[in-house]
């Protein structure tokens, strides 16, 4: 038989994921524990969610434990979700999990973290992700039916993230950053369609201007930059605003942080119009 596969996402940093993983090895040893990230900006349920949804169409059939969980140890859910591709999700039910399950095919199954035998023995109201979801998660990789983790929830009362929608306009398009890469490289709400729909086709070179008004304390900031396939379309720290491998708007430096140079965060608005 082949090894079970379980994939692992969290905001926790260097040394809690090992924890976790020898907690998952000791009920699982044979599983395949693959590391997806765990540098998830910290409490970014968001970010956690847009990283398990760009990377788990490309894992094997699992489980896949997430664990993005600013409200541990109140009385959120913890639950497991099976979705139409096969996969089992295990993580908390605050948004983090769904929009990764829709991308499988659609939860058709959702049960909530209940029954204490598949846990630590001692649940701390800080750790679940070593004390309630690495164990719920090495059981399930190694067999047990999901419906032996808990009682079945209804999937449409489950929590949904808000995803953020540019707003079209004649000749600019409103967005907002929904993504600060580790490379500096940001990405908009929003496709190249809903771009040229607001300002008209796009090709190699077109120019464009980036307006990021005043925003959290942060002084209104102008970019001038231009469309293009690539980074090595233009010069070395020249800018560019480009579609991303999800089909996303994205906007970096060639070689450059765009992030840190402009002073850009998640949220910040965006118009976008031509030069």
């Amino acid at each position: 038989m082949p090894r079970p596969v379980i994939t692992f996402t969290t905001d926790f940093g260097p040394a809690a994921p090992a924890v976790c993983r020898g907690v998952m090895y000791r009920i699982a040893p044979d599983a395949l524990i693959i590391d997806i990230n765990h540098q998830v900006p910290r409490y970014s349920i968001r970010d956690g969610a847009g990283t398990l949804v760009f990377a788990l169409p490309y894992m094997p059939i699992g489980v896949h434990v997430a664990v993005v969980d600013p409200g541990v140890g109140t009385e959120r859910r913890a639950v497991a979700l099976k979705v139409a591709r096969g996969d089992i999700l295990v993580g908390p039910d605050n948004g983090l999990l769904l929009p990764a399950a829709e991308r499988l095919g659609g939860v058709v199954a959702a049960h909530a973290l209940d029954n204490r035998d598949l846990m630590l023995p001692v649940v701390t109201n800080s750790f679940h992700g070593r004390d309630v979801f690495a164990p719920i998660a090495a059981h399930l990789a190694m067999g047990t039916p999901i419906e032996a983790v808990g009682r079945a929830i209804d999937p449409a009362t489950l929590v949904h993230l808000e995803a953020p929608r540019p707003t079209i306009r004649v000749g600019e398009l409103v967005s907002q950053i929904v993504q600060v890469l580790i490379f500096g490289n940001v990405t908009f709400a929003g496709t190249t369609a809903d771009l040229q729909a607001a300002i008209g086709p796009l090709a190699p070179g077109h120019r464009v201007t980036l307006e990021f008004p005043a925003h959290d304390g942060r002084p209104a900031v102008t970019e001038a930059t231009v469309w293009e396939r690539t980074f090595g379309s233009v010069p070395l720290g020249a800018s560019l605003l480009m579609e991303d491998s999800e089909g996303h708007l994205s906007f970096a430096d060639n070689q450059g942080n765009a992030a840190e140079r402009l002073g850009l965060a998640l949220d910040r608005p965006v118009r976008i119009r031509p030069t």
